[in-house]
């Protein structure tokens, strides 16, 4: 690490105001921070010092998926080879996930992170982390035959509208990678929805079979076209462990948990907002149970729905997303709470939509400072009261 060391300090010159290539010096900034710590602080003005920069809090968010991630490359495996009747053992599944899934990396992180450097260059300033992070999540968060022209231009889409308009990281309204992933589903819903959209069709480098046509329901897919009351899927340990279909890093609950761990010990995620929304999902789940309409997503137990679909995923990662989240510590609870409440209702009155947690925190995320506003207002009334009682 020293010879790197020496070796940035060595052409730092050249990217810095008056050398040749101080045209990229945003580029140059972005790779030397991501790769050391900075040694600046600031010394003026409203700022957090802490030993930890926003590069390393990313870093460590990053890290907490990549047991999902790793999971939904063997199931995106594990699902084309039992659907198409290919013959395989671990490693071949684990590879055609992997080679099905890195190209869905590959084009995320391209797009996005290639606007974050046309926009720090354009404005003469640091490239912004945010993306370390919305560049993992997005291709967890789709579906594994969403094709890739599509996920480009829903990746553009999101940084430009819903990050870079705002002021880049930090200064965004909505998650950036749930904004991805609304525009394809409203852009695109017949690449999103349905039961074509799971498994993968084609074989890789001979890996797996190719096929003309296939179908798999998601286990709430199947909840939401059913005729009868009961016909919600039975509860089964696949559920959990995530061998099932649906997005690519949404179905193993285990994985997300071990995910949870990592950025609840390390002080990343709130574990009040996570908590909340679980909490929030299980209250309404039971309140349909008992006196919901009678229809299987309303019949289904509320535990089934904490563990299907991009609940938990959802939960842990992009609920406590510290930009577009309550920050009150009471915020917090009343933010966690309503997302899984509204997800809960989104699935349950809404057929046409049986997921319901992207838009439940999008919705959240334009209530999100009202609620703080609200939570301060009442603690400035309720000092002003112990203020005036405490004269009299």
């Amino acid at each position: 690490m020293k010879a790197l060391r020496n070796y940035l300090d060595k052409i730092k010159p050249n990217f810095e105001e008056g050398g040749k290539l101080h045209a990229f010096r945003s580029v140059f900034d972005g790779f030397e921070t991501f790769l050391f710590v900075p040694n600046t602080t600031s010394k003026s003005g409203a700022h957090i010092h802490d030993s930890i920069d926003s590069k390393r809090i990313m870093s460590i968010v990053v890290i907490s998926l990549i047991p999902a991630l790793l999971f939904g490359m063997y199931n995106v495996g594990y699902q084309h080879f039992t659907h198409t009747g290919a013959q395989g053992g671990f490693i071949e599944m684990f590879i055609y996930g992997f080679l099905a899934i890195l190209p869905k990396i590959i084009v995320s992180y391209v797009v996005g992170l290639g606007i974050e450097f046309v926009v720090a260059q354009w404005k003469k300033e640091e490239i912004q982390e945010g993306f370390l992070v919305s560049g993992i999540l997005i291709p967890m968060i789709v579906p594994v035959d969403c094709p890739l022209w599509i996920l480009a231009i829903a990746t553009a889409f999101a940084v430009i509208f819903a990050k870079e308009v705002f002021g880049g990281t930090g200064m965004n309204v909505f998650n950036v990678a749930l904004v991805t992933r609304a525009f394809l589903f409203f852009a695109y819903p017949t690449k999103m929805s349905g039961d074509a959209v799971w498994v993968a069709q084609d074989s890789i480098f001979g890996l797996g079979n190719t096929v003309d046509g296939l179908t798999a329901a998601t286990s709430l897919g199947v909840a939401s076209t059913a005729t009868d009351p009961n016909g919600f899927p039975a509860f089964s340990w696949d559920m959990v462990t995530g061998l099932i279909p649906g997005s690519i890093g949404e179905t193993s609950v285990i994985a997300i948990l071990i995910g949870a761990v990592i950025l609840l010990w390390t002080g990343i995620a709130s574990w009040r907002t996570m908590l909340s929304v679980f909490v929030g999902g299980a209250f309404m789940g039971w309140i349909f149970n008992t006196v919901g309409p009678d229809t299987a997503m309303a019949h289904m137990p509320w535990y089934e729905h904490l563990v299907l679909g991009g609940f938990c995923f959802g939960a842990v990662f992009m609920a406590t997303d510290p930009v577009t989240s309550a920050r009150t510590e009471t915020g917090k609870y009343i933010f966690g709470f309503l997302i899984g409440a509204m997800a809960i209702i989104i699935r349950v009155l809404n057929p046409g939509y049986p997921e319901g947690m992207m838009l439940a925190i999008l919705l959240m995320n334009i209530f999100a400072p009202l609620i703080d506003y609200c939570v301060v207002q009442s603690n400035i009334k309720l000092r002003e009261k112990r203020a005036i009682k405490s004269n009299n």
